[in-house]
């Protein structure tokens, strides 16, 4: 499914990420233009456009779907200023939000459960001898724009609706993955199609930082070292310890601290200073969840959680960065994610996943 905005009038009040139908459909049904005065504008015989009208139509079953639509028909109804909970979002915080949540939807079992009752989604991943592990949590707003760019689907709608991601999420997913990375390195446009294979990140002149590498969502560190057994068949990481390194990667993302260079971190968690202001991107509370569990783990164990859980580089890459020995990544990593699960259990509430 396309994402580009129609041009048709009166469409200056959505998002330039809302689909070209969905355009001609609401310019149809919220402001009565003609079928055939779309088709004009659109330089399409009348037909096209009545098969597109229709197409969104069906859709409407769908819950995220007619949600998304009923939000945009009130932007497009309304000549006040509306409240900023009903205001659809930009396009910027809708590739913020695709990039942290269909990372975890690309991850075996993960699927997106939401009803009609319920104000936010949630992330699970489900898994045949265990219970569901939650992922994330998500505002309405962004799950009903990934819906209706058709990047997760409903098989069988129910009372509790079960969304897993598509071809189309995907391909969205390395699009917005390989803009983020390509801003972080000084470039506007990625020069090739992101592929989603890991390869090392390139290193920015003069900051001497080390190239971490990108994994694909599904083969993060934690997920490599979740799926291994120790000598009697147990998980070598419980459930808990992979939730507390999802829980600050979660902060770690949401405070844009990602953009950051390797060496001011490792400045950061020997010394006590202020991250300086070109960190301020994100959300305040993010960044000071997350600063204050990397500086609770402190140096050594705070420096694998901040390679491996936030910036996903590889053990065997951090083992060699860190000067440590061949295979002792994994048994450090594991106590600071212990200490990391005491951190966040001592916060209480504030500790469980919020995005």
């Amino acid at each position: 499914m396309t994402c580009a905005l129609y041009s048709a009038e009166n469409t200056d009040r959505l998002p330039a990420w809302v689909p070209a139908e969905v355009s001609v459909y609401l310019e149809h049904t919220e402001k009565g233009r003609p079928l055939r005065a779309l088709a004009r504008a659109a330089g399409v015989h009348a037909s096209t456009v009545l098969r597109q009208v229709r197409g969104v139509e069906t859709r409407r079953e769908d819950l995220l779907v007619d949600g998304a639509l009923t939000r945009l028909g009130r932007c497009l109804r309304s000549d006040d200023d509306m409240a900023e909970n009903d205001l659809p979002m930009s396009a910027d915080d809708l590739a913020q939000e695709t990039r942290r949540v269909l990372r975890r939807m690309c991850e075996p079992g993960a699927v997106l459960a939401v009803a009609a009752e319920m104000d936010k989604a949630v992330v699970v991943r489900e898994a045949e001898e265990a219970e569901p592990v939650r992922r994330a949590v998500v505002d309405r707003a962004p799950a009903e724009a990934m819906a209706l760019c058709g990047w997760i689907a409903c098989d069988r709608p129910s009372r509790v609706s079960r969304y897993r991601i598509t071809a189309a999420g995907r391909a969205a997913l390395n699009r917005f993955l390989a803009e983020a990375e390509n801003r972080a390195v000084g470039f506007a446009k990625a020069p090739v199609a992101f592929t989603g294979a890991p390869r090392p990140i390139a290193r920015r002149a003069g900051t001497g930082d080390a190239p971490a590498l990108r994994f694909r969502a599904a083969e993060t560190p934690l997920a490599l070292l979740a799926r291994r057994r120790d000598g009697q068949g147990r998980a070598f990481l419980a459930p808990e310890l992979v939730g507390a390194g999802e829980r600050l990667r979660e902060d770690f993302e949401m405070a844009g601290l990602g953009l950051r260079g390797a060496a001011a971190w490792d400045r950061f968690l020997t010394e006590e200073e202020a991250l300086p202001p070109a960190a301020s991107r994100g959300s305040a509370a993010a960044r000071a969840r997350a600063i204050g569990a990397l500086r609770d783990l402190g140096p050594g164990l705070g420096d694998v959680a901040l390679r491996c859980c936030c910036r996903l580089e590889g053990l065997e890459s951090a083992e060699r960065s860190l000067g440590w020995s061949a295979r002792s990544g994994k048994i450090v990593l594991r106590i600071a994610l212990q200490r990391l699960s005491r951190h966040y259990d001592a916060l209480g509430d504030g500790g469980a996943m919020l995005g």
